[in-house]
């Protein structure tokens, strides 16, 4: 599957929304402080936010920071409008 295709397109916006909403969740207004508290880098988190394509050992590092598994994260946010289940 291309990156640029709009299916994945789709799906790593999905993927920076989810991470965005859990980051103000957690009480953080502003990505660069939830990154430095982490550990994770400033810049490359807040491209995740935005939706650019991340490795898988990256996003375990930030559902780690969130302390939630893969399920948790998957289980909202991630589903197309008509796409069936």
């Amino acid at each position: 599957m291309a990156t640029n295709d709009e299916y994945t397109k789709q799906q790593l916006a999905n993927l920076g929304n989810r991470i965005k909403s859990l980051r103000k969740e957690k009480g953080f207004s502003n990505y660069e402080q939830f990154a430095f508290t982490h550990e994770i880098g400033r810049a490359q988190y807040g491209r995740y936010e935005n939706g650019e394509d991340l490795r898988f050992s990256s996003l375990l590092k930030v559902l780690q920071a969130f302390d939630i598994s893969l399920a948790e994260f998957f289980s909202e946010g991630f589903e197309q409008e008509g796409e069936k289940k």
